[in-house]
């Protein structure tokens, strides 16, 4: 069985996480997606429980797929599901140079795991977690961005109705 997992903090998922996970989903028998637990750098506006939940109602189309919360190294976490294989998103600009830096001490880490970059689709390109909590919180729109769970969400958490 050829197992993957596509690991991130998800705070919040939007549309091309969606999208990612989605074609990984066809690349491969079974598809992990790790929401980190607690990443060092990150200020989290929502829970891991709450990521997990918001990630699955957002996937319901993906049989093969199954969301589940984790902390450490990735590489270690694939390894302990016994997936050989890292899924990444790759956007225009400055995410190659650290997705590569990133693959590389991965690969250091654990050898026997390879990643795989999928490129984003066109219309997400310009669409991270913390533009989208930005704009969000000043009033912009984002409905065309996020799935419609996360978009309800984050209504909820901005005090919206």
């Amino acid at each position: 069985m050829r197992r993957a997992i596509y690991p991130g903090s998800f705070d919040p998922a939007h549309n091309g996480h969606v999208d990612i996970a989605t074609r990984a989903s066809q690349l491969f028998d079974e598809l992990i997606i790790a929401v980190y637990d607690a990443p060092p750098t990150k200020t989290l506006m929502f829970t891991t429980e709450e990521r997990v939940k918001l990630f699955k109602q957002s996937i319901p189309h993906l049989d093969n797929v199954r969301v589940v919360p984790f902390t450490g190294l990735a590489p270690a976490v694939a390894r302990s599901v016994d997936a050989g294989f890292i899924i990444r998103g790759l956007r225009a600009g400055v995410d190659f140079e650290m997705e590569f830096e990133m693959a590389l001490m991965w690969r250091n880490v654990d050898p026997g795991i390879d990643v795989v970059c999928l490129m984003t689709a066109l219309e997400n390109q310009f669409v991270h977690s913390s533009r989208i909590k930005e704009v969000a919180q000043l009033g912009g729109r984002i409905e065309n961005l996020i799935p419609i769970p996360v978009l309800a969400a984050l209504n909820e958490k901005l005090g919206r109705t």
